[in-house]
């Protein structure tokens, strides 16, 4: 696909829609099936590039998948899970198929070398490789980023306390302890997105919880189980928030996931004044999920402070674009992870500057100058390659009666595959540039 232009069509946004099934509980739902005895089904499987990567991750390691529409059968291979000799897993654009899949690789004495992309290649590793050298696999990084080569074997427990709060680093270890000798501790700061606790705990694993974190004894065997995905929050954001500019707009985005880990940027939109209701509520395969109902109407400016980013991290661009419409001063600080995402998210945001929208960036945040009346100019900008960020404009460019320009509008395929379809069809004005 070339460039797009969307703009706005000159009407609200109605209708309702589902989106992809959730991309986080999909890589796990693969590499835990992989390492279980038995089948596993997964259904509503989102079928980006993303998850694409882990599909091919865990047949690599051994286990068998198969594809068809939706869904994913994987005959797992058990503990025993590991390939005969020396592979390469291409992570693709995927740091979750990395982090996850270095976890997964320790435990087995083979070598596995994992490798992506461009914009991989430059994100820091380090904070995989510390802890699973602690429990005893061999792990070289190139200086501190991909490729990874992890070389497995018997693993013994460690006890690690994250310096950040970080569900890939901590379900890396998990996974990784499920074959080390021991009891394997970890700590976290701030509570993490806790889909791979979930889905241990579904699949017959016992866990300890504690108030600063949780363990787990090696050793266990998972059973194979069904698993359908809700969807996807992080991609729902979008469109609620597209809904949410756009005076009169009504949107039900159906069987989204819930999950309290999950849900930060819904609070803080509904703290923001935003007309967000949840029907339908319910729980599948220990996952809570229901529907979102969304009105446009007026937002005001928030702080969004370092002990809600873990839970709205995904989100973060999509909200800086909701401040930018806020009535006042919004506030983004405790985010310097967005530095090392498949962009400098941060850096790229300073985009809004182009478009007319007054925002300053610090090293691990922002602050945006919002107005509920404001009007977009039109422009171009760069995605970068990064899915949120061409997803984050797409919605501000609602706002932009020129329209503005996405110069690489296919990375959105990484994790919301008929994105710009799902728009258009609301009611927004998506074309060739």
């Amino acid at each position: 696909m070339s460039a797009l232009r969307v703009r706005p069509a000159g009407g609200a946004l109605r209708g309702e829609c589902r989106v992809p099934g959730d991309k986080s509980i999909g890589h796990r739902a693969l590499l835990l099936g992989a390492l279980a005895d038995g089948a596993t089904l997964v259904r509503g499987f989102p079928g980006g590039a993303d998850v694409r990567a882990t599909l091919g991750a865990i047949r690599t390691l051994g286990a068998r998948a198969a594809w068809s529409g939706d869904e994913v059968r994987i005959d797992g291979a058990g503990l025993a899970l590991g390939a005969a000799g020396p592979v390469t897993i291409d992570c693709a654009n995927s740091g979750t198929t990395m982090r996850l899949g270095a976890g997964l690789a320790a435990g087995h004495a083979g070598e596995v070398t994992l490798d992506g992309d461009a914009s991989l290649r430059r994100r820091p590793m380090e904070r995989i490789a510390a802890p699973l050298r602690a429990m005893g696999a061999r792990v070289e990084t190139s200086d501190g980023r991909p490729p990874l080569r992890v070389v497995g074997g018997r693993l013994h427990a460690v006890e690690w306390t994250l310096p950040v709060a970080s569900a890939q680093v901590k379900s890396a270890v998990l996974l990784a302890g499920l074959r080390a000798e021991g009891v394997t501790r970890v700590r976290e700061p701030l509570r993490s997105r806790d889909h791979t606790e979930r889905m241990l705990v579904h699949m017959g694993v016992r866990l300890e919880t504690h108030p600063d974190g949780l363990a787990l004894a090696g050793g266990q065997r998972l059973r194979g189980a069904e698993i359908p995905l809700p969807g996807d929050p992080s991609s729902a954001a979008f469109l609620v928030v597209a809904a949410l500019l756009v005076p009169g707009s009504v949107l039900a985005v159906r069987d989204v996931g819930l999950n309290p880990t999950r849900t930060g940027a819904l609070a803080i939109l509904c703290r923001m004044g935003a007309a967000i209701t949840v029907e339908n509520r319910r729980e599948e395969a220990g996952e809570p999920r229901g529907d979102l109902v969304v009105r446009g109407g007026a937002l005001s400016a928030t702080t969004i402070g370092a002990d809600e980013v873990p839970a709205a991290i995904d989100e973060l661009p999509i909200l800086a674009v909701a401040a930018a419409f806020a009535a006042g001063e919004t506030r983004i600080s405790g985010a310097a992870e967005l530095r090392v995402k498949e962009s400098d998210r941060l850096a790229a945001l300073e985009q809004l500057r182009g478009l007319g929208v007054p925002l300053e960036t610090s090293p691990d945040g922002l602050v945006v100058a919002g107005r509920g009346d404001r009007v977009l100019a039109s422009g171009r900008v760069a995605t970068h390659g990064d899915h949120r960020i061409a997803m984050a404009f797409a919605v501000a460019a609602l706002r932009a009666p020129g329209g503005i320009v996405l110069d690489d509008p296919t990375c959105v395929e990484v994790s919301f595959p008929g994105f710009f379809d799902r728009l258009a069809a609301l009611g927004a004005a998506v074309e060739p540039a």
